[in-house]
């Protein structure tokens, strides 16, 4: 065993480490020192000394290295290649940690949130840290209350918490009985005193904030962040309005209600994507109405101990001197704590002061990403009796936001932001935000002495290229910059996808003028690898819709009632982001026939969940869905008929016409020489599917570096060796099963 090693620091680090604070090491070596995964150590460059945790590198891996990621290297002021000493150290608890960071993210970040986001790190005063959380060795207690705080810093901060980077000014060391020194690295936990220098700080979880709190003011109220104009917020008019009337009424004409005989209950439930514009919504609609909105972290409150958290919410409730003046409570992420499936006795405290609030006459909003995670209870008529719901934007409110976005930027000429719209469905407002951002700074880096800088198209490209929407992550198709133009062949089969899904998205309009519905559903059958997902992106690349893609396996769960609650949730986020595409591939694993499954009756309420969403009481407008499936036969019939996945549609394994497309499309970008033919090679590939053809062109670029890593171009004698290696992968027997069911199933 040894004391330390000195080890060779290399810039490599795996997606989930970066700039968490983890270094990775050969397992042999973790051993020689005595650690365990999770363990803390020292690192001693030539200046200066840092501290990570350690995780296992591949076995693969090199003895002699330290793989760590550029804050880790910025913080040992080291480069890449140079000398640091590892030594193990003991966990030592932080008792107070004091960062400074951007104004801008000071105004908006609480002690609270930024505890979360430091949650599980060691961290050492002079170092640089990023509010990225440690998830590689995170507790599972804090699980949830770490994801709450990744939500709510997307939402607050937008896409640039990713990148932002804090100084950790100072770090006391050691439990409440041992004060320690001052400037030790140690474990930030849910025990630690984190703050701003000259800033708001967080008290440990289990007692009361540290920073005052007043009778009339126990919320914070952001006195330093200016509420935006309403006119800032387009796409939002609609339910600025509903709540601005309901405010307006509630405030200022409660003679009126008297003289009715009736009152207004204050409570609201608003919903919508994180990051599309919920808070501002309310300050902005809050300062319309002269009312005073006093905001609070739901996650926070729910981190504290229950007599804590309690003892917190009942300062919420206003005195009756600050009751008299209008003032909303604006409550983020209220699933924390009025969750739906888990409701605790800190829930049951909640519903109290919230109908104490309410009563007295404020008004109190909720917010949520989540709305199928908050507790029924809360909706109750004298709770939050009034439900909105802010859409995902659609493509012209896309258009609209981006040009509020943009509205101090000079633009050059060639810059389309119609284009720029229709190219980022799933997009929330803070998403455009990061994208405006990005490509700002594309254009400031390359026109860094320019005395008029611009913005182009190219910068915007650019910034399509590395911002994703953040709303729809887990279950968005990303579009792909192909059109239904670019599938080579099959005319008949993009005609009918054209008329079942591009129309009713595209000219909802014209269907109600002629008084019919549009279709509800297409199936998509044929052999795998014959271009079925391609065929669903292009369609999303020329519709310009909301897209929603899941595969079917996914919606299963072995605990009652979940697969249920998620198909549930699948189609009422395609509702609010309507128009929407909803992409279900193999869709066979979801809706199989019923009766035959041996899972309990799992499929089998699946199928029913699935039957009433496409075809029930509640309408399905502006929403399309496309199954996906090589075993059409397997899917329950009732799923099939008119009014569901009607349309079925058979996409045949591509001929040598097609193959001869797929394989230029597919050359597109690889330096083919003169000799290599095409039209010959794809009519000689029968039974090549269209990934076939893919790999063979993949293949034979391989082939050609195989022979010499310096070759300029793929030869023919590669495309023969790759015709050697790829196999065709159709089944003959399948693909005329297939052939059959289209023919039996084709209209007369």
């Amino acid at each position: 065993m040894a004391d330390d090693l000195t080890l060779t620091v290399t810039l490599r680090s795996a997606a989930l480490d970066a700039r968490r604070g983890i270094v990775r090491l050969h397992p042999e070596v973790i051993a020689a020192l005595a650690l365990r995964p999770g363990d803390p150590v020292r690192l001693t460059g030539p200046g200066r000394t840092t501290a990570g945790l350690v995780a296992r590198a591949e076995a693969t891996s090199s003895r002699a290295l330290l793989y760590a990621d550029d804050l880790t290297l910025g913080n040992l002021g080291m480069r890449d290649g140079g000398q640091v000493t590892v030594t193990p150290i003991p966990v030592v608890p932080a008792r107070r940690v004091t960062l400074a960071g951007p104004a801008e993210i000071v105004a908006v970040v609480s002690p609270e949130m930024l505890r979360l986001a430091l949650l599980g790190k060691v961290v050492s005063a002079g170092d640089d840290v990023s509010l990225l959380p440690q998830d590689v060795f995170a507790d599972s207690g804090n699980r949830s209350l770490v994801e709450a705080a990744r939500r709510s810093l997307a939402n607050r901060v937008g896409y640039a918490w990713t990148s932002t980077l804090l100084s950790v000014v100072d770090v006391t060391a050691g439990n409440a009985g041992n004060a320690g020194d001052a400037g030790n690295a140690a474990l930030v936990t849910m025990d630690t005193v984190v703050g701003w220098q000259d800033g708001p700080t967080a008290a440990a979880a289990g007692t009361a904030a540290t920073r005052p709190v007043h009778a009339e003011a126990p919320a914070s109220t952001d006195p330093e962040v200016p509420p935006p104009s309403l006119d800032d917020l387009p796409g939002l008019r609609a339910q600025a309005k509903e709540l601005e009337e309901l405010l307006d009424l509630g405030f200022h004409h409660r003679e009126v209600l008297q003289r009715l005989g009736t009152r207004v209950a204050l409570g609201v439930l608003l919903s919508g994507p994180s990051g599309s514009g919920k808070s501002a919504l309310v300050r902005a609609v809050g300062a319309t109405v002269g009312a005073r909105v006093r905001t609070v972290w739901a996650p926070e409150l729910a981190a504290l101990t229950n007599t804590a958290a309690a003892a917190r919410l009942r300062e919420l409730v206003p005195s009756p001197a600050a009751a008299a003046e209008p003032s909303v409570l604006l409550v983020s992420d209220v699933e924390a704590l009025a969750p739906r499936d888990e409701p605790g006795p800190i829930s049951t405290v909640f519903r109290q002061v919230l109908t104490e609030i309410v009563a007295g006459g404020a008004a109190v909003v909720c917010t949520t990403s989540k709305p199928e995670s908050v507790d029924p209870a809360l909706r109750a008529p004298d709770l939050l009796a009034v439900q909105l719901t802010v859409p995902l934007p659609d493509a012209a409110m896309r258009r609209e936001q981006l040009g509020v976005l943009t509205r101090g930027m000079p633009l050059a000429e060639d810059v389309r932001l119609d284009d720029v719209a229709g190219r980022t469905p799933g997009f929330v407002a803070a998403d455009l935000g990061a994208l405006a951002r990005e490509a700002g700074v594309r254009a400031a880096l390359r026109q860094k002495d320019a005395a008029s800088p611009t913005v182009t198209m190219a910068d915007f490209e650019a910034a399509l290229d590395v911002v994703r929407p953040t709303s729809m992550a887990d279950s968005t198709l990303e579009v792909a910059a192909v059109t239904l133009d670019d599938v080579g062949d099959m005319a008949d089969v993009k005609q009918v996808l054209t008329e079942s899904v591009l129309w009713p998205l595209t000219y909802p309009d014209t269907f109600a003028r002629l008084g019919v519905s549009p279709p509800r559903g297409v199936l998509l059958y044929g052999p795998p690898g014959c271009g079925k997902t391609y065929l669903v992106k292009a369609i999303a690349g020329t519709g310009k819709a909301n897209v929603l893609s899941v595969k079917g396996a996914e919606l299963l769960s072995k605990w009652v009632g979940d697969s249920e609650r998620a198909v549930r949730e699948l189609f009422r986020r395609a509702r609010e982001a309507a128009p929407t595409l909803v992409f279900l591939d193999e869709v066979d694993a979801l809706a199989p026939t019923r009766g035959q499954a041996t899972d309990g009756g799992t499929a089998d309420r699946v199928v029913a969940a699935l039957l009433t969403e496409l075809d029930g009481v509640e309408d399905l407008r502006n929403v399309v869905v496309i199954g996906a499936t090589n075993r059409p036969d397997l899917i329950d019939p009732a799923l099939l008929r008119p009014g569901r996945l009607e349309r079925l549609v058979f996409v045949p394994p591509p001929d040598a016409e097609a193959r001869t497309a797929i394989l230029r499309a597919s050359a597109k970008s690889v330096p083919l020489d003169e000799a290599v033919d095409l039209v010959a090679l794809g009519a000689e590939l029968e039974g090549f599917s269209a990934a076939d053809c893919s790999a063979l062109i993949r293949e034979a670029a391989l082939a050609a570096m195989r022979d010499s890593l310096e070759a300029t171009t793929v030869t023919a004698a590669n495309v023969a060796t790759a015709r050697r290696r790829v196999r065709a992968s159709l089944d003959p027997d399948q693909v005329a099963w297939l052939q059959a069911y289209a023919d039996n199933h084709a209209p007369q």
